[in-house]
């Protein structure tokens, strides 16, 4: 697992150079944001020790199977760190597909029914958030579309933005809306595109000084890459 940082508290760490999660260092330990795919525990144990520091939580912005695939195994090697889910993401990891007030019935790309959307896992989150909630030093934003229940995480220190597929860098800056042909992954699972170019334009508003993401390099001061993938998903 290759590991890089970025500013005073975010630490990158990238499995077979297409999927990331992070550590993100706060006064009481660190929250692990994602989990990449299965086999990845051990690893993100170990480079939280490289720290000396533990893991105070495990978060996750969606529940899509390369975020959450070593999770399960995470949370058994780390028992004591509080495992925190969005609640709409925490619905679909319990095996509750029913929609929400206000969702799509039938979006294009309805991902989320398909085999190899969102499937249910055994592990349950001490506690589950909402947009405006925080998650340590991060505050939880919508980020629909992708999924019915991603969130991004604004670390309100220094204004990092951990996206999750809202963004994908890897190729070039998208929005999951538009497929890119470098790396079409994430917009060929993303949920409704409509709703994901809205969350983009919204997380632009932000006006994030780093931008971090479930696939890809960090960005720094991303905001005219954030406009041109926002004119380019149209």
């Amino acid at each position: 697992m290759q590991t890089s940082r970025h500013g005073d508290h975010l630490t990158k760490l990238t499995r077979q150079r297409w999927v990331n999660c992070y550590l993100v260092a706060e006064d009481d330990g660190l929250t692990v944001v994602d989990s990449t795919i299965p086999g990845g525990a051990d690893d993100i144990v170990a480079a939280a020790q490289s720290t000396g520091t533990r893991i105070a939580r495990i978060t996750i912005t969606h529940g899509h199977y390369d975020h959450i695939g070593s999770l399960e195994a995470l949370v058994e090697r780390v028992p004591d760190a509080e495992v925190i889910y969005p609640a709409r993401e925490a619905r679909l990891l319990r095996g509750d597909r029913s929609r929400e007030p206000g969702e799509p019935r039938d979006p294009p790309g309805a991902h989320m029914w398909s085999k190899g959307g969102i499937r249910p896992i055994a592990t349950r989150p001490a506690r589950e958030v909402a947009p405006g909630d925080r998650i340590g030093s991060l505050e939880v934003v919508a980020a629909p579309g992708h999924s019915p229940g991603q969130v991004a995480l604004l670390d309100t220190r220094d204004h990092t933005l951990i996206a999750g597929d809202a963004f994908s860098t890897l190729g070039g800056v998208s929005v999951a809306s538009k497929v890119n042909p470098r790396f079409p992954l994430p917009a060929l699972a993303t949920w409704d595109k409509a709703l994901a170019r809205g969350t983009a334009t919204a997380l632009r508003q932000l006006d994030p000084a780093r931008l971090a993401v479930g696939h890809g390099p960090v960005v720094e001061s991303p905001a005219s890459a954030m406009d041109k993938a926002i004119a380019e998903a149209g």
